[in-house]
């Protein structure tokens, strides 16, 4: 099982997360012709998670005008470090896409100090060795003023990848987008337990649809949610990337990634031996993430309200987790006007009221 976070690694992240850069410089010098290389966890045709990361490739190539080695479907643990190992020994930057991949990443960095090591979305760093990711539960709560919006039965589901906080949030962050345009809406929890599987996903959202739900998001790779909604006649949006294209009728919006600008700048960085370790965190405001353009069915005026508040955000104006904050059991989680820390998002453990659904332990 191809497993790009853990429960157990997310929930340390509230503690260990430090978003300032550190001061310790990279050991691997100035190269004027740095050789990069790329470990994906799955296939750049997913159309999702992997092939924005592989779009963000193209990007810094096309900038910089090098060429960059890739190595895709790497499953998680002994044979990352395997990989990453033999990609160390003969390049000066590697990229390891996976949250799965942060140990092995790590145990090589000790090894190769003069090589530069770039982890998305873990939490330990080296000398050498730093990591990145960003807030896409801004983009997930502007999904969710549209699926608040465009909801007829105000039930709303969304199929859940794995219960860690990654998902988690945004979840959260789609219902509370839901809430402040339609406080009568429920979101539905499916868990399908996969990062890239079709079948079990599409299962997962036709369970939904039984449900009642007539709007759907997906937090998985693959657009085969928005496949099923639309068979039914139904809206939903998917994850990572621009999915659209797969069903433009039923297709609401979703969260992107945009990596390329942050590929681009590290391996300049490294190039020019200024790099520094740090533990990236992106936003919508310098464009790491992004919203999808909203889909054939989305109306004007629908679109308009979703861009206002996307221009709230990007302005730092409206934050997504700010109290008044409740979770299932009416328990507060969150004083009113009171922002929760970006530790705090990052580590959540919990739903908030009108999610319908069990965080399994």
């Amino acid at each position: 099982m191809n497993l790009r976070k853990t429960v157990l690694g997310l929930a340390l992240v509230a503690g260990l997360f430090v978003l300032a850069s550190c001061e310790s410089k990279a050991a691997a010098p100035a190269s004027a012709n740095p050789r990069v290389a790329f470990v994906y966890i799955g296939p750049p045709g997913d159309g999702g998670y992997t092939y924005q990361h592989d779009q963000g490739r193209l990007y810094m190539e096309e900038k910089l005008g090098l060429k960059a080695d890739t190595v895709e479907n790497v499953p998680e643990g002994a044979d990352a470090e395997r990989v990453i190992t033999d990609l160390a020994q003969n390049h000066d930057i590697v990229f390891t896409t996976s949250f799965g991949y942060m140990d092995p990443t790590l145990n090589v960095a000790a090894k190769f100090p003069k090589v530069t090591f770039l982890h998305c979305s873990g939490y330990k760093t080296a000398d050498n060795m730093g990591t990145y990711f960003g807030k896409n539960f801004e983009a997930s709560y502007l999904s969710g003023i549209a699926a608040g919006k465009m909801t007829k039965k105000n039930v709303l589901g969304y199929v859940g990848a794995f219960p860690i906080p990654e998902v988690i949030y945004n979840i959260n962050a789609f219902t509370l987008g839901a809430q402040s345009v339609n406080p009568k809406i429920k979101t539905l929890v499916v868990w399908s337990n996969t990062w890239f599987d079709p079948a079990t996903e599409r299962q997962a959202a036709i369970s939904l649809l039984d449900q009642g739900a007539d709007v759907l998001m997906a937090y998985q790779d693959s657009p085969a949610t928005i496949q099923a909604a639309a068979e039914r006649g139904a809206l939903a949006g998917g994850n990572d990337s621009d999915m659209g294209k797969f069903a433009p009728k039923a297709y609401l919006t979703n969260p992107v990634w945009n990596w390329g600008p942050y590929y681009t700048k590290t391996v300049e960085a490294v190039k020019a031996g200024t790099w520094k370790t740090e533990q990236f965190l992106g936003n919508m405001a310098d464009g790491t993430v992004s919203l999808a353009p909203m889909g054939e069915s989305i109306p004007q005026d629908v679109k308009d309200l979703v861009l206002a508040a996307q221009d709230k955000i990007i302005k730092g104006e409206l934050a997504v987790f700010t109290g008044p904050l409740k979770d299932q059991s009416g328990a507060e989680k969150a004083e009113a006007g009171k922002v929760l820390a970006d530790g705090e998002v990052l580590g959540m453990n919990w739903f908030v009221q009108g999610v319908e659904g069990k965080i399994p332990q």
